[in-house]
């Protein structure tokens, strides 16, 4: 087993990774190219940030509109990441001629009270005061957020208030554990004046970033019937042995069911989920985790209520091997997860 273990493992790393989402006809080509810029910095994938600051310059976008997604980065992945994707784009300015730097950002006069400033900004895009919660608890975040975020970035112009808002949820859905600020600013971003449409393309865009090292692939609408939630099915293999990248949305989860004859293997590649065998405690998931399931083992798999998740499934070969689908998942006995 170990052997068959290390050679598919082998296999699946030489196919082709990461997959192209392709592009929504409701995006702009600017909007298109903020929200893929926006995603591989907050995903740290330098390679095809570099690609996609190539075409969005291609594309009539200015250095300084691309400077400010980069800049804002910061504030939702991180100074690391923004620091080097600034960095990449920087090697890009330097190595074409065509470049147009186009309006710079402003900075608001030395006298501006930014926490008032942030505080209109903030009502403007949320519809009301946000107080309490983290931020009574916390109030220097609430703080900074004012002053920082919504006053001296989002004053500086360049970018529209839907468009920073566009690069804020390409982020975070490239980003694990943050559903709750991405389903915030998914609203925020509605308040801007963003469509369902839209908003789905581009989810669409980033998707990819959270299936892990492999291709998204389309809707499990094969499967659905033995899934709670949207799964997303990408075949790797489909000679000698079967396998399979699965993607959960959050709370996605598969009904209880058997392996006859042949077994299963899981290979975790993404996000934070479960594993369950019948009449046993459910087991946590994160990337790196190896599940090896016997055949003839009743058991399910599926997403954390509030995490993508994504593994790699192959079928263990056997004579006769068949999956029996037995029943769903209650929500009563998910809800008990944490």
């Amino acid at each position: 087993m170990k052997k068959f273990l290390l050679l598919i493992i082998s296999t699946l790393f030489i196919l082709n990774f990461g997959g192209n989402c392709m592009a929504d006809t409701t995006l702009t080509t600017k909007q298109q190219s903020i929200v893929k810029i926006s995603s591989y910095t907050a995903r740290g994938d330098m390679e095809n940030l570099e690609k996609a600051l190539s075409k969005a310059l291609d594309n009539e976008m200015t250095a300084n509109q691309i400077k400010e997604i980069l800049v804002q980065m910061y504030a939702y992945c991180g100074f690391p990441r923004s620091l080097n994707a600034i960095t990449t784009f920087k090697k890009v300015v330097e190595s074409r001629t065509d470049i147009k730097n186009g309006e710079e950002g402003k900075v608001l006069p030395a006298n501006t009270d930014k926490f008032a400033y942030g505080d209109n900004v903030q009502v403007e895009l949320t519809g009301g005061h946000i107080k309490g919660g983290v931020f009574a608890f916390a109030p220097a975040i609430d703080q900074y957020l004012k002053e920082h975020l919504f006053a001296d970035i989002f004053a500086r112009g360049v970018l529209t208030y839907q468009e920073r808002e566009i690069a804020t949820i390409s982020a975070l859905s490239s980003l694990e554990g943050v559903d709750s600020q991405l389903k915030s600013h998914i609203q925020i971003g509605k308040n801007t004046g963003l469509t369902d449409e839209q908003i789905n393309a581009i989810l669409d865009l980033t998707k990819s970033a959270r299936s892990g090292a492999f291709a998204l692939g389309m809707k499990n609408d094969a499967y659905a019937q033995y899934f709670i939630g949207q799964s997303y099915l990408q075949p790797l293999t489909t000679e000698g042995v079967n396998s399979a990248n699965v993607t959960f949305e959050p709370g996605c989860r598969n009904n209880w069911h058997i392996h006859h004859k042949g077994g299963q293997i899981l290979l975790v590649t993404s996000g934070r989920g479960y594993y369950q065998e019948w009449g046993k405690p459910a087991q946590e998931l994160k990337a790196g985790d190896v599940v090896n399931i016997p055949a003839g083992v009743k058991h399910w798999h599926g997403a954390a209520s509030d995490s993508w998740f994504a593994h790699i499934a192959i079928a263990v070969p056997a004579e006769g091997a068949s999956t029996e689908w037995l029943e769903k998942v209650s929500d009563e006995e998910y809800s008990k997860l944490k």
